[in-house]
């Protein structure tokens, strides 16, 4: 392993901690590591901090890497609760309104995902990092102030209704492009069952070739360093002297 020449580091990032918290501490060791104050190192598609799964996190020259890499198909499971919003789509902030959800059947929810599968729009959701006449819409948001966010054109290749317990929970599998708010999902899927929904579970199983299971641990990330540190001075014992 060689941060500076380059890696790609695919790891499961913790709930609660935001994606800049995982780059920052991983940053932290690997400059320690290898002595370089300025060693770069960055992600490739940002997750909520109230979303756990895979993210990418490129070092060094790598980090050339990083747009190609966000531009890669991502697949999430997705927990959402029914008959119920609130302001950020997700458990971020409190049950704003209820609706009813005793029409809502099992046949409803399979037939209304599909009505989702395809090239579609989708207005991001207000507590997001849009911009809005240079401002992010999140800041805008904790503050009350109103946006008008214009719809966005994504994909959404498949969605798999892996459970469904009704009349208050479907948990979904969804295979998505760039871009894509699974919150917003929730959101949409809520109001075209007559209902409404939200997020309150969010795990990315996969971008491109990466997949969950595939990921290091952070919290195990020193140890699992220590052994690639002691490939790479095996290998420098071993070349010829110049």
């Amino acid at each position: 392993m060689n941060p500076q020449k380059g890696e790609i580091l695919c790891i499961n990032k913790p709930y609660t901690w935001t994606s800049f918290d995982l780059v920052n501490k991983v940053r932290g060791i690997l400059r320690h590591r290898t002595r370089n104050k300025n060693l770069k190192v960055g992600h490739a598609g940002t997750l909520d901090p109230l979303a756990t799964g895979v993210l990418i996190i490129c070092t060094g020259k790598a980090t050339k890497r990083i747009e190609e890499l966000q531009a890669d198909v991502k697949e999430y499971v997705a927990t959402l609760k029914l008959g119920a919003t609130t302001p950020s789509f997700d458990k971020e902030t409190e049950e704003d309104a209820t609706y009813p959800t005793e029409h809502i059947t099992k046949e409803l929810v399979e037939t209304t995902l599909q009505q989702f599968v395809g090239t579609i729009e989708q207005i991001p959701p207000s507590f997001s990092a849009v911009r809005v006449n240079g401002k992010r819409a999140y800041q805008m948001a904790r503050k009350g102030q109103e946006i008008e966010l214009k719809p966005k054109q994504l994909t959404i290749d498949e969605i798999e209704l892996m459970s469904c317990e009704l009349p208050d929970m479907i948990r979904i599998r969804v295979v998505c492009s760039k871009g894509t708010y699974i919150r917003a999902l929730a959101r949409d899927i809520g109001k075209a069952l007559g209902s409404g929904a939200y997020l309150t579970d969010l795990c990315r199983t996969r971008i491109g070739q990466y997949k969950l299971e595939d990921c290091l641990d952070i919290t195990k990330f020193d140890d699992w360093l220590n052994n690639q540190t002691i490939e790479i001075e095996k290998e420098t014992i071993q070349k010829p002297k110049s």
